[in-house]
């Protein structure tokens, strides 16, 4: 049985905000006086927890992803874990040397080159300098930096910095290796490269702790996941199990409601009310996976009062250009509708979602009997998640293509 490396207990971190009570612009005589002020208790404190109550234990060997969205604690979680802020409350127990990366750059020094920052990391990694130089080669061409080795690093660039901090946290054989969100900043061949080296680190038995909003990354790389909301955990567990209930979490707030938009077209015998995404089980989603099944349901109202013959609805997709990128429409299906007064809603089924990761803006458009009943441009978007689309763990790299689609490839 695999030995616990890090026990986090009751573990809170908080902080005091300060809230200032006057106005938004002031002259510099007022801000002066403001000093004198504030010692009179001109100003008004709030305790904020970034982190409360979190508990977990960590065995060696797992790959664990840490997710939730901005501002949920997970970057303050790891530099607690890193040693660099202090608990508030509640302790941590490590078993094992740390290695971090969690900004671009952490640890380097701007005026030293890449040579010398290579040998400083080390060092406070607490290797010696033969152990340094004996992975030393390694660090470099997996940097892909030697251009630039005796370079100071204030003149890299923001990837040649994640790649050389990356390649020497990972290779320097840490007990337990922590990667915030910074991976984001490196290329996407270099974001496979990283990805696949943590592989390697976490079968070497090593534990590897990874920040990312790329849940395909987290499913393709991680065991098991924790999903933060609000400075708690809020479920842990199987990674596809808990990216799935992050991927649900502001179901409250999915629904688009349409109904008061005065900017639209038509006669208004069939007029839009709002827009819900849903899962294959019926929950709504805020995002969604590329690659998953997606049901778009969409209510309207009759104003007619009587059956709505010969309904045609559509639905036009655009990138964040604002071109056109898909069409969906029951005239294309050859699915012809007679909606009855008592029916209020359509729903749209995607088998398999094809557009890649990004925000897309979705415009509805209706026609009864042959005339525009409603039309509602930019009525929503859609946030689509990077997704496993083929079944495979690998992700097509960037600039191919704004879709995918099943396909097969055979040799006669």
């Amino acid at each position: 049985m695999s030995q616990t490396v890090i026990k986090v207990e009751s573990l809170g971190k908080s902080y005091l905000l300060r809230h200032q009570q006057g106005a938004a612009y002031s002259t510099f005589r007022e801000s002066l006086t403001e000093v004198f002020r504030r010692k009179e208790g001109g100003s008004s404190l709030e305790t904020f927890w970034a982190l409360k109550d979190v508990s977990f234990d960590v065995k060696q060997g797992d790959r664990i992803g840490i997710i939730g969205r901005n501002g949920a604690g997970k970057s303050t979680l790891l530099k607690m874990l890193s040693r660099i802020v202090v608990p508030t409350k509640g302790r941590i127990t490590i078993d094992g040397r740390v290695a971090s990366l969690l900004e671009v750059g952490t640890g380097f020094h701007p005026e030293l080159s890449g040579r010398e920052n290579i040998f400083l990391n080390g060092a406070i990694l607490g290797m010696s300098r033969n152990e340094i130089r004996s992975k030393f080669d390694e660090i470099v061409a997996f940097a892909e930096v030697d251009k630039f080795l005796d370079t100071p690093v204030k003149r890299y660039s923001s990837g040649m910095y994640v790649r050389l901090a990356f390649a020497v946290a990972a290779h320097l054989e840490p007990e337990i290796l922590i990667v915030d969100e910074v991976l984001a900043v490196g290329d996407a061949e270099f974001q496979k490269k990283c990805l696949g080296k943590m592989k390697d680190v976490s079968g070497q038995g090593r534990t590897v702790l990874f920040v990312s909003h790329n849940m395909a990354a987290i499913q393709n790389l991680c065991d098991t996941a924790i999903f933060l909301q609000q400075g708690q955990i809020q479920m842990s567990g199987e990674a596809p199990k808990v990216v799935a209930a992050y991927l649900r979490s502001a179901s409250e707030s999915a629904a688009i409601n349409i109904a008061d938009r005065t900017d639209r077209s038509g006669n208004q015998v069939l007029k839009f009310q709002s827009v819900a995404l849903q899962d294959e089980s019926g929950k709504a989603l805020t995002s969604f996976q590329c690659g998953k099944k997606v049901v778009m349901s969409i209510r309207f109202k009759n104003n007619s009062g009587s059956p709505l013959r010969n309904l045609n609805i559509a639905v036009g997709i655009d990138d964040e250009y604002g071109q056109r990128v898909g069409f969906m429409s029951n005239d294309l299906t050859d699915q012809v509708f007679n909606a009855e007064p008592a029916q209020e809603r359509v729903e749209i089924s995607i088998p398999k979602f094809p557009f890649r990761q990004g925000i897309y803006t979705f415009s509805l458009y209706a026609k009864v009997n042959g005339e525009v009943a409603d039309w509602v441009r930019e009525a929503g978007t859609i946030d689509v998640e990077a997704g496993d689309f083929y079944g495979t763990g690998k992700l097509p790299p960037d600039g191919q293509g704004q879709f995918l689609f099943d396909h097969s490839f055979s040799i006669k």
